[in-house]
């Protein structure tokens, strides 16, 4: 069974960055990009652990999705230094509310991205979503989470490696993750 996303919704007032909208962040001076972006990853690095913390990351993601649709936006925060601390959250998070968001901007932002650097840790993130779809393979909500997320890694995969004259093996796409999807796939 497929769930629905709910459309996604922010909070401005409790948002601690600016909250431009997707095409004013498509147009803005490559200084102005960097400030907001370091404050960025700097709000969803941050080791706070109580419950304003969490709501407050939460929030910030909801609003990452909202900007992530927009194909330049992807393709620039793919490419960027967020990556790397989405993959980092989606390890390290105690909440799986922040994994399953988090799950949902690195699906956004594969699905949206038009061009992806060789640098990019795709490998990374899918090694991860596979073993963490693996460990809890019985829970039904967490796999709709995670499936995604996997499954728009591994087309844009497929989508650069076509495009490329001499594909190169710059993301590794370990077999586990296949296995797990076509093992998904056919126990629901």
């Amino acid at each position: 069974q497929i769930m629905k996303q709910v459309p996604v919704r922010f909070d401005l007032k409790t948002l601690h960055i600016p909250t431009y909208s997707a095409e004013k962040l498509s147009s803005m001076k490559e200084m102005d990009w960097n400030d907001f972006l370091q404050r960025v990853c700097s709000l969803l690095d941050s080791t706070e652990k109580n419950t304003g913390a969490a709501r407050s990351k939460l929030n910030l993601l909801y609003y990452l999705c909202t900007v992530a649709v927009h194909k330049e936006n992807a393709s620039r925060l793919i490419s960027s230094q967020l990556f790397p601390i989405l993959i980092q959250q989606l390890r390290a998070a105690v909440n799986w509310d922040i994994r399953a968001k988090v799950a949902r901007v690195i699906g956004l932002l594969a699905l949206h991205t038009s061009e992806l650097g060789e640098n990019v840790p795709v490998s990374e993130a899918i090694i991860l979503l596979t073993e963490l779809i693996r460990e809890n393979f019985r829970n039904s909500k967490l796999k709709q989470c995670l499936l995604p997320a996997l499954g728009e890694l591994l087309y844009l995969v497929a989508r650069e490696e076509e495009k490329r004259e001499h594909p190169r093996e710059c993301w590794v796409v370990p077999l586990a993750a296949y296995t797990v999807l076509m093992r998904c796939l056919r126990e629901g």
